[in-house]
């Protein structure tokens, strides 16, 4: 009898001591991976960094959270509730001014099997918060055999509506004094 209650208790300790260990061990699952993209992202990241050169530098996998902030002024529930959904996206690639990182373009691959590919429909919670930060959204077809000239003149075609809205600065300040006085105006003919 002493004898199988011995057995017993040392069973139970075991057994413990089994479903700790086998607990902890699956805590944190994960091994490395044995690359970070696939090879199409790989291919295009490589044609992207020929055709941009030095002039932007190139982010992979950007929370579209990261690069966009909420307005001043933004109630509560509404904030969260954007910011969860920002933080729910990915953007593929980000090139971002040389100087100051600030975000110039957002580029996300698209499969050419139309909708049922990798982002195949267009997501309109994406394209509305990037308008709406006013960072040009583009969206390429993977195929092979893109050249660094059209990756160039996909990105320079979706920058120069953005470039050319802001008025440009003038030379020389304060060559119209007159600017500033608010009564001083044009006059109107009617």
């Amino acid at each position: 009898m002493e004898l199988t209650l011995i057995l017993l208790m040392i069973l139970i300790v075991i057994g413990v001591a089994a479903v700790k260990l086998n607990g902890e061990s699956l805590a944190f699952p994960f091994k490395k991976r044995t690359n970070l993209f696939t090879p199409v992202e790989r291919s295009f990241l490589d044609m992207l960094e020929q055709a941009v050169g030095d002039q932007y530098r190139i982010v992979c996998r950007v929370k579209l959270s990261d690069i966009v902030a909420l307005r001043q002024g933004t109630d509560k529930k509404t904030a969260r509730s954007a910011m969860v959904r920002a933080g729910s996206r990915h953007l593929d690639f980000v090139l971002c001014d040389r100087e100051d990182l600030s975000p110039v373009v957002a580029i996300d691959l698209v499969s050419p099997k139309g909708k049922e590919g990798y982002k195949g429909q267009r997501d309109w919670f994406v394209s509305s918060t990037l308008d709406a930060a006013r960072i040009p959204h583009l969206r390429i077809k993977i195929k092979s055999g893109y050249s660094k000239e059209e990756i160039r003149n996909c990105i320079e075609a979706k920058l120069a509506p953005v470039r050319y809205k802001e008025p440009a600065k003038p030379l020389i300040q304060g060559t119209n004094k007159n600017q500033d006085k608010p009564g001083m105006r044009r006059p109107v003919t009617a």
